[in-house]
């Protein structure tokens, strides 16, 4: 196989990126200085060698604890539960949340052999024992079908450990067109109404 189809098979492995895709990168590379691909190695590289996931939520980081849970000005009572450490950084440019967070490692998808023994549940279990200051879970799993699945296991062992278990609403995004939305997520919207009032 030539170097050239060897990077073609590399990136065409990244979710998102199939082989056509991977060959317009693959030759956009090939055209940049050397230098500047050389700085993309490093960099990826430096990922691998520096990259962690956080002892105590699973995020990933360069410093173990992470950043979040290492700021003791965050709200320590209250865990936000995501799927993976990339849902974290979304929920944090909200600006609108300031506790700790427990990231899964994905959700629950028993067709692919994805069971609770494969994510980080037996953690989050450890985090809401002993004592713990925690009286909130925010389940922030994804609106699919796994992740609706995986919030309703997870909220049986928040209850279970005597914590209140919240899930996030889930609708229409602002600037989103009624007409176009499907099905599931008008219902979830409206499930979800609120009383209005004045600012």
């Amino acid at each position: 196989m030539s170097a050239i189809e060897d990077l073609v098979g590399e990136l065409s492995r990244l979710p998102g990126i199939g082989r056509k895709t991977a060959t317009r990168l693959t030759y956009y590379l090939l055209k940049q200085p050397p230098d500047a691909v050389h700085r993309l190695a490093r960099a990826l590289d430096g990922v691998v060698d520096r990259v962690v996931p956080c002892s105590v939520c699973g995020n990933l980081t360069e410093a173990d604890p992470c950043p979040v849970c290492g700021d003791l000005r965050r709200d320590r009572s209250v865990i936000c539960v995501v799927e993976e450490a990339s849902d974290i950084g979304a929920i944090e440019r909200s600006g609108g949340y300031r506790g700790l967070y427990h990231v899964l490692g994905g959700h629950l998808s028993p067709l692919d052999g994805i069971g609770p023994d494969e994510l980080r549940i037996e953690a989050l279990r450890g985090r809401l024992a002993g004592g713990a200051e925690v009286q909130e879970v925010i389940l922030a799993t994804n609106p699919s079908m796994e992740g609706e699945v995986t919030a309703t296991y997870v909220r049986g062992i928040v209850e279970e450990a005597g914590v209140r278990v919240t899930r996030i609403a889930l609708g229409l995004p602002v600037g989103g067109d009624l007409e176009y939305a499907d099905s599931v997520t008008v219902a979830r919207a409206l499930a979800a109404r609120r009383e209005m009032r004045d600012a």
